[in-house]
């Protein structure tokens, strides 16, 4: 998780789009921008740099 805490609750409550990559709220069915029903949750984890 990141240094800090409230942050990473905004995070967990966003849902991208498989097909266009758009941000949507949890707990919604279908993609705001293309209608598309695949969703994942946004990764949590931060990616470090090499």
């Amino acid at each position: 998780m990141g240094k800090i805490p409230e942050a990473d609750r905004e995070i967990a409550k966003i849902v991208i789009c498989r097909s266009c990559k758009a941000r949507n709220k949890v707990g919604v069915t279908k993609c705001r921008r293309c209608g598309y029903k695949a969703l994942r949750p946004k990764k949590r984890e931060l990616r470090v740099k090499k």
